[in-house]
């Protein structure tokens, strides 16, 4: 589990986070939503340490993340899966040396190991025959499921996504959402995603934290939210929805 525990964060005069005290649970897809510039990106940058916190405290399964020297961050880090808006790959790797990334980087495995790693996690999100290919050479979501086999190539007990289906299709956004639901069920992973695509939200949100101005303003399931009588989350909801319409 994490935990944002009295958060806040600044730039300035300009208070972007407020007392944000939100927890995410284990084996369950956690989706932060708000519109743009509610602060929803913030936090979870806050989160993973990318930007340090003004007060408050982040908590993974308890370990006080905040207050962490250097070395004890690098070792939560290291069981931290980030999926990066637009995949992120390495455009001179190819796809077996963009999964093994980070196996190079962190661990003492054998190159038969991590070989055997590498085309593990690819044919869990159903990429095979595809070991030498370039991220040039591949389609959106086939770059997507490369990045999540990278993701979780460390057998991570965090993952952390930022806006997954940006860039994709409705059908395959669907497919991305349901692998990265599956995966979060089967090694029992804390799955944080960020996200604007309320059928993400509908179809995935087992816990979703609705962000608004820079607060905690709602939370609950996907269920919850079809129902709630929260206006400023019926308003999102509602404008969410009719532009996803409009686009099609």
């Amino acid at each position: 589990m994490i935990e944002a525990v009295n958060l806040y964060k600044s730039f300035g005069d300009r208070e972007v986070l407020k007392n944000i005290n939100v927890q995410f649970e284990k084996g369950k897809t956690n989706l932060i939503i708000g519109e743009s510039g509610s602060g929803k990106t913030v936090l979870m940058k806050c989160l993973v340490g990318l930007l340090e916190v003004d007060k408050g405290k982040v908590l993974y399964d308890n370990r006080n993340f905040s207050e962490m020297a250097l070395r004890a961050r690098k070792a939560i880090r290291q069981e931290i899966g980030m999926l990066f808006q637009g995949g992120a790959l390495f455009d001179s790797l190819n796809v077996e040396e963009n999964v093994m990334f980070a196996l190079n980087m962190f661990t003492n495995m054998t190159p038969e190991e991590k070989l055997e790693r590498v085309n593990f996690c690819l044919c869990r999100v159903n990429i095979v025959n595809s070991n030498k290919l370039y991220p040039s050479e591949l389609s959106g979501g086939m770059k997507k499921r490369v990045a999540i086999a990278r993701a979780i190539s460390m057998n991570p007990k965090y993952l952390f996504c930022d806006e997954p289906n940006s860039g994709l299709d409705p059908k395959t956004s669907i497919l991305i959402d349901n692998l990265i639901s599956e995966i979060t069920r089967e090694y029992e992973i804390t799955t944080v995603i960020n996200t604007h695509d309320m059928n993400s939200v509908i179809e995935i949100g087992d816990k979703i934290a609705f962000i608004y101005k820079g607060e905690l303003w709602w939370e609950g399931t996907n269920e919850e939210i079809l129902v709630s009588d929260n206006k400023e989350i019926n308003d999102f909801v509602y404008a969410t929805e009719l532009l996803r319409k409009l686009k099609k």
